[in-house]
């Protein structure tokens, strides 16, 4: 059965886009059919699957604004059991553009439905905002997961986003949920680091994942040659990382007990 994950926060710098391209990655090494769709305006997901993002077309903004047929912007990458939709500056556009269109906030989840079952997991990276570009994003997924920087910033505003999750929830799609979160660029020299990862846990509780992605130059340097970390180092720190997390995605998929919901009673003073 697929399923469409939303890779979310709105403060930008937190490894969103890294954890996007990289769970998708892991996910199709581990032999799962994934699609990794680039709502970002800046294209850099796109660029990380190997994608001019210049070039790209049709991409994202045709999909949206013009209801090009999703398929369309599928391409294959050069990584086994991958695929990406792209997306580069026109997307822009898209937000003004949507303000005055018939059902603004379902383009991108309309779009899907004629290709979900294709795919067992459909990754979806999101702009640093809540804006449209989030909102259909939102409508569209399953599951959200949030990447969380392990810096003193780190949950600055993560209670107001969830709260906008919830809104989205309400009004639009009934089956979001909030599947966790998970520290990115994390420095286990730093004491500030660990003080962080202690309030993040308190505030997810069992819904935090227990995979920490470090910060690590590989991952930073990968994007760069339009690679995954899986293709540039499968060695690395990152790479054992990220299928890690993956592994441990794959087994909250196992028929378990679902944790407890995220409730304005543990959203407060998270640090």
């Amino acid at each position: 059965m697929s399923e469409i994950i939303a890779i979310a926060n709105q403060k930008g710098g937190v490894g969103k886009t890294t954890t996007a391209v990289n769970l998708a990655a892991a996910l199709a090494q581990l032999n799962h059919q994934t699609l990794l769709i680039d709502m970002d305006p800046q294209g850099n997901a796109t660029s990380a699957l190997g994608f001019n993002k210049h070039d790209f077309e049709p991409n994202l903004y045709d999909v949206l604004v013009d209801l090009t047929p999703i398929e369309k912007s599928i391409r294959s990458t050069s990584f086994p059991n991958l695929s990406g939709a792209g997306a580069n500056n026109d997307l822009a556009g898209a937000e003004i553009e949507l303000v005055s269109a018939l059902a603004r906030e379902s383009r991108l989840r309309g779009a899907i439905s004629a290709i979900k079952s294709r795919y067992s997991y459909i990754i979806i990276d999101c702009p640093p905002s809540i804006g449209l570009l989030t909102v259909n994003a939102l409508n569209a997924a399953d599951k959200i997961i949030i990447p969380i920087q392990g810096e003193y910033y780190s949950m600055e505003g993560l209670a107001q986003f969830i709260a906008a999750v919830d809104r989205v929830k309400s009004v639009l799609n009934p089956k979001l949920d909030t599947e966790g979160g998970v520290l990115t660029m994390f420095d286990t020299r730093m004491t500030l680091s660990n003080q962080v990862k202690e309030e993040v846990a308190k505030f997810f509780g069992p819904k935090m994942y227990s995979a920490i992605i470090p910060r690590n130059i590989r991952l930073a340097e990968a994007p760069g040659f339009g690679q995954s970390i899986f293709q540039y180092d499968p060695k690395s720190k990152g790479a054992e990382a990220y299928m890690a997390f993956a592994q441990e995605f794959l087994s909250r998929r196992q028929p378990t007990q679902a944790p407890p919901s995220l409730t304005p009673a543990n959203m407060e003073n998270p640090i």
